[in-house]
């Protein structure tokens, strides 16, 4: 029953310890932090998320908004 207990004990320890290390590997294929950069938005997009400020506009109202804006 003892040596059941401790072989159980062991292979829990392991498998939890590998996922652990497995999550914390850096991933090769993902960008570094600092070379992440903001898309370029356009002049026309900037007015039209200002112009959304001003009405106070939020969610799916500011989405249209600025859809039909950046349109016309």
């Amino acid at each position: 029953m003892t040596i059941r207990m401790l072989l159980a004990t062991a292979a829990t320890l392991a498998l939890l310890s590998g996922g652990a290390a497995y999550a914390q590997a850096p991933a090769a294929d993902k960008p570094a932090a600092d070379a992440k950069a903001k898309p370029v938005r356009s002049a026309k997009s900037i007015d039209c998320s200002k112009q959304a400020d001003a009405k106070g506009l939020h969610g799916k109202e500011r989405k249209k908004f600025r859809s039909e804006c950046k349109k016309g």
